[in-house]
């Protein structure tokens, strides 16, 4: 059922490579709004990019969780 997430917003850490980004992408896939924090600016950038490409929604941000 694509568009399951239309409307609503996701929080993905770790967006940026690995399994942050497989689920970044699927739910982007879901329509759903992406805000992409990761430790790494260029590599969030990457995928928030690629998402942006597909007509997507996504914003990346440089943050470290683990403080």
């Amino acid at each position: 059922m694509p568009g399951v997430l239309k409307d609503k917003v996701a929080i993905i850490t770790g967006a940026g490579r690995g399994l942050g980004k497989a689920f970044a992408l699927r739910y982007a896939e879901e329509n759903a709004s992406l805000l992409l924090p990761d430790i790494s600016l260029e590599r969030s950038e990457r995928t928030a990019r690629e998402i942006r490409d597909e007509g997507g929604q996504a914003v990346a941000i440089e943050t470290d969780i683990s403080n």
